[in-house]
């Protein structure tokens, strides 16, 4: 399979399903350049006010990537909980100065669970739960 010859774009595409086959023939995806072709229209739906035809052709083609993901692509590793965290405090500017007022522990626990030679308690992590708005599991990998 070749690349298509010209981008796809939100404001090009046909309106009705026989159209929308018509640009982009819905197949298993066996390579990536098939796999680029088909992410590509399936970025140019998405997020789109669509039309029922355009919805239907959205859907397949999403089930079409999500198969050849699932058999291709090495998952993405899970971040454990304290990564995190520190991701969660970096971008919300916290420090571990922050932290301790939010965990209300003084200084020096905050930075020994930073560094990881303290686990978070229960309490610990409700209070990054309601602050954060993240589940709990977030936190116990």
């Amino acid at each position: 399979m070749t690349k298509t010859a010209q981008a796809v774009r939100p404001d090009t595409l046909p309106k009705t399903y026989a159209e929308l086959v018509a640009l982009h023939l819905p197949r298993p995806i066996h390579d990536q350049i098939a796999y680029d072709n088909t992410v590509e229209v399936v970025d140019a739906l998405a997020g789109a006010k669509l039309n029922a035809d355009q919805e239907d052709y959205l859907e397949l083609l999403s089930q079409l990537v999500e198969s050849y993901e699932a058999a291709n692509l090495k998952p993405y590793p899970q971040a454990t909980g304290l990564e995190s965290l520190k991701f969660l405090l970096e971008e919300h500017g916290m420090t571990g100065d922050t932290l301790a007022e939010l965990l209300e522990v003084d200084r020096s626990t905050a930075y020994k669970i930073l560094k990881g030679q303290r686990n978070l308690t229960t309490e610990h992590i409700r209070r990054l739960c309601g602050r954060f708005s993240v589940g709990a599991d977030l936190f116990l990998r």
